[in-house]
């Protein structure tokens, strides 16, 4: 029989603050296990710069961006999402990472990890309740919105292609081509 160990979130920092896990090191912490996060190639770095770049000029004072930095969904998951939309806190979350209750909308970049985050990592971020996961579909040009989590799944989902638009349930005001997002 093989025996794996799982970790909390606490253990994992601990690991880095010994040292065995470097800080650059691509690893996050999903439901106990630590799992190695894909390299990043240059369309997927590309897009994470212009999504970045857009929510800047779009939400500026609104929200908090967050770019691939973890977020604590439980007491043993904290998965590093590529851009995040945060409530606007005074200590920018200096005393922990934000929760579930702090994302006002997740963005996944998928390349080469587009199964893996709608199998794994989706369901995580609905049974956490995060509101809004856009996952940003490169090889077909195309971002999935998924709302409504209930159950460890999101009850609306809807695949959006250049020529449309999208906007964050927190800002319907705000537009974004479904283009602009793409590299």
């Amino acid at each position: 029989m093989i025996r794996t160990r799982r970790f909390t979130r606490r253990e994992y920092h601990r690991l880095g603050e010994a040292g065995i896990l470097g800080e650059d090191e691509r690893v996050e912490l999903l439901e106990g296990s630590l799992v190695e996060m894909s390299p990043i190639g240059s369309r997927h770095a590309a897009c994470v710069k212009k999504i970045n770049t857009l929510f800047h000029r779009a939400l500026e004072g609104r929200a908090l961006v967050g770019v691939q930095d973890p977020i604590r969904l439980s007491e043993d998951s904290e998965p590093q999402p590529d851009l995040v939309l945060l409530r606007p806190r005074a200590d920018f979350y200096a005393e922990d990472h934000p929760g579930p209750e702090d994302v006002l909308l997740l963005v996944e970049v998928a390349e080469a990890s587009l199964a893996y985050d709608r199998e794994v990592k989706l369901p995580l971020y609905a049974q956490a309740g995060i509101p809004e996961v856009w996952l940003v579909h490169l090889a077909e040009n195309q971002v999935e919105v998924h709302r409504g989590p209930r159950e460890g799944r999101y009850g609306e989902t809807q695949t959006l292609v250049p020529g449309q638009s999208l906007s964050p349930l927190a800002f319907p005001e705000v537009r974004f081509k479904v283009e602009d997002l793409l590299p």
